[in-house]
């Protein structure tokens, strides 16, 4: 089969090649996937450049962990998986677990959930990773709860806009922070009670007026690292902030002054770590996904632009640009 691989880290014109492989077999509790999809994440770029290096797979390594693809078989003790069904998930290119940037993976069935019916494997493949975080983040981390005020920080960003739905279907009252009016009508579509443009308004302004000064029950921040501050600074006394980002030093003055909680979500540790329950809840977790994306009630925000397999440097490129507008699928 043919797979694109890294013997070596670096920029995406430098490191990328096209190898052929064996087909590989699935052990038991593994499924054998036909990939039709993957998309970038921020992960993605950072196992290229060697930034974590323990986490990347031997070389060659194939990397990328969301896919969208047809089970080609089903290895013994891998649920209710069969040949023909159509699945998507969040299941490696790190660790031991090779990724989607091949024409066929073999993945551990409980990271995996049966696609939304009438989706295009494209948006499909959009979903799993930032979905997961964000599920996380809301749900479990957080709790929130029916007429909370939650803010999201980096609210049309990949996770940021299924923060922002998650927690309207929570029923919480919803403050999105966006970088310029143009992410204003976006974010509100994507169910936002209010949106706030960060270089119009100061962080005190927007906790003064949306909360009295008291500051927000709950705080998502997708841009994390030197965001941690203003983060900290609009979350209310015993309240909740939970981050995707906090590889940087930070004072946790503000926090214990305020006796919140706080939390960060980082999906590698399953996979990487091998912590088996925490993976069966990935699967868990995209079968409510799916559910909701059938009955429409989440959106699913994808760059316009297109790249299959063979245009992988092209769009890892685009993604690194910052040019993109939602998420950065490459499909066949």
């Amino acid at each position: 089969m043919k797979s694109i691989v890294i013997n070596k880290f670096g920029e995406a014109s430098e490191v990328f090649e096209n190898i052929k492989q064996a087909i590989p077999v699935p052990k038991e509790g593994q499924v054998l996937i036909n990939v039709l999809a993957t998309s970038i994440n921020p992960i993605d770029i950072h196992l290229r450049k060697g930034s974590m290096p323990a986490l990347v797979p031997a070389f060659p390594a194939v990397l990328h962990g969301d896919v969208a693809g047809i089970v080609e078989e089903a290895g013994l003790n891998a649920g209710d998986f069969k040949r023909g069904d159509f699945v998507f998930g969040w299941v490696g290119g790190l660790g031991e677990s090779g990724g989607a940037l091949a024409e066929l993976l073999v993945a551990d069935y409980r990271l995996l959930a049966k696609a939304p019916k009438h989706i295009s494997y494209k948006d499909v493949a959009a979903v799993p990773l930032v979905a997961l975080t964000a599920y996380e983040a809301i749900f479990e981390r957080a709790n929130v709860q029916p007429g909370q005020k939650v803010l999201v920080y980096g609210g049309v960003g990949g996770v940021g806009h299924m923060g922002v739905q998650f927690a309207k279907l929570a029923g919480a009252q919803v403050y999105a922070v966006v970088s310029n009016d143009n992410d204003i009508a976006k974010v509100l579509s994507f169910g936002a009670d209010h949106a706030i443009n960060y270089n119009k308004e100061s962080t005190e302004e927007f906790v003064q007026r949306f909360t009295g000064g008291e500051g927000f029950d709950v705080v998502f921040d997708t841009v994390g690292n030197q965001n941690l501050a203003n983060s900290f600074q609009t979350v209310k006394p015993y309240g909740v902030v939970v981050t995707t980002i906090a590889l940087t030093e930070a004072d946790l003055t503000p926090i214990h002054l305020k006796a919140a909680s706080f939390h960060v979500v980082f999906l590698v540790i399953p996979i990487a770590a091998d912590i088996r329950d925490l993976k069966t809840r990935f699967g868990t977790n995209l079968k409510v996904i799916a559910d909701w994306i059938e009955q429409g009630k989440l959106k699913i925000h994808v760059d316009p632009a297109e790249f299959n397999f063979d245009h992988i440097v092209a769009a890892h490129e685009y993604f690194e640009s910052g040019k993109s507008k939602g998420k950065v699928v490459i499909s066949k």
